[in-house]
């Protein structure tokens, strides 16, 4: 979908290369700027997962003649993604205004999780970090347990690296119609917090609490995930009425005059525990094989590798394994097109390729 667009990425962490995969995976040319001599990370594997479908040059940007490669890339580029703290770029001489001069049309894409101008712009955080500040964490567990949320997902990718890829293809739409390039300023804090304004929408209806246990989507018993006999779990969330009477029937729970009060709230502590008991008295797989393909809302909880085996993936193919690496195919699909994987490119492997696009040598 996005064949003739050239993205340049600088070699940075987590966020940045993961847009940089996304926009890959649609279809962008990526050409990825290693660093020379090295990984940013230690230990880092030689072909990393989410620089698949990127053609790789490795270049000292403090190197006079390096950077000059780096800048006739940019030059060629729609876009450009980096994600050092505020002013390094500028620091390396690949500063916004020096890179629109070079490149008017380009759009200059910045990732950071505290952004380029605020209190904290300079100081170090992480994924978990940046959205506890936001508010996003706050409703990330049960009631009176420590908030917690899948590692990267909710900051890193959700809150950083996807609002980066709709920040670039929004400013690479602009520049094809005014010819004027911008600089995205994407951070992870920003896009976290924007993400609450679904539930945020529930506070305009009353359904939402500042007060964790006494929100629909945080304190009944029908939303939560049960502990199970072998130690699995289930989730469950049978929001809606109609669904929520397909889960107490399936539950044997339909006669009961408490379960079936589903808003009474003052309920739902000790309906939780009964439900809380009554899960744990089976297996994670027949509490699945009770309720598949059910309208009750339950799923069972599958590490990744549970759930490319299930037949769902068998259906969709949404977790795939190449070269033994077990990876998720892009996301999302496009009617009548299909994708062929492209290999991770090792540091620098397109070197020679890319300088004599550029008609440079060294």
């Amino acid at each position: 979908m996005l064949d003739g667009i050239r993205i340049i990425e600088i070699e940075g962490l987590g966020p940045g290369p993961f847009a940089a995969m996304t926009l890959a995976d649609l279809g962008a040319e990526v050409i990825v700027v290693h660093r020379k001599g090295g990984a940013v990370t230690p230990g880092m594997p030689e072909r990393s997962l989410l620089d698949r479908g990127k053609r790789s040059i490795a270049l000292d940007l403090k190197d006079p003649a390096d950077l000059d490669t780096c800048k006739a890339l940019i030059a060629t580029a729609d876009a450009l993604i980096e994600g050092f703290r505020p002013g390094v770029m500028e620091k390396l001489g690949l500063g916004p205004e020096i890179c629109h001069a070079i490149n008017p049309r380009l759009v200059f894409g910045r990732m950071t999780g505290w952004g380029q101008d605020s209190p904290l712009s300079h100081a170090a955080g992480h994924d978990l970090n940046y959205i506890s500040l936001s508010g996003a964490l706050w409703y990330g567990s049960a009631p009176g347990d420590p908030p917690v949320t899948p590692a990267t997902l909710v900051g890193d990718i959700g809150g950083g690296a996807m609002y980066l890829v709709a920040g670039l293809l929004s400013g690479i739409l602009s520049a094809q119609k005014t010819g004027s390039g911008t600089v995205v300023d994407a951070a992870i804090y920003d896009g976290s917090a924007h993400m609450m304004n679904l539930l945020m929408s529930l506070r305009q209806t009353g359904n939402l609490s500042g007060t964790r246990g006494r929100s629909l989507l945080d304190g009944p018993h029908w939303s939560r995930s049960y502990r199970c006999a072998d130690g699995g779990h289930v989730s469950v969330q049978c929001l809606e009425p109609q669904f929520y009477a397909d889960f107490l029937d399936r539950m044997g729970l339909s006669a009961d005059p408490e379960f079936r009060q589903q808003y009474n709230s003052k309920l739902w502590s000790e309906l939780t525990a009964r439900l809380e008991e009554k899960f744990a008295g089976k297996p994670r797989d027949f509490w699945a094989d009770l309720f598949l393909g059910s309208d009750a809302c339950v799923a069972p909880v599958l590490s990744p590798e549970e759930a490319m085996a299930h037949e769902m993936n068998a259906a969709r193919q949404s977790w795939v394994e190449i070269d033994d690496v077990m990876q998720a195919a892009p996301a999302p699909r496009f009617q009548g097109q299909g994708w062929q994987p492209k290999p991770s490119p090792s540091r620098g492997q397109h070197n020679d390729e890319i300088r004599a696009e550029l008609k440079t040598s060294r």
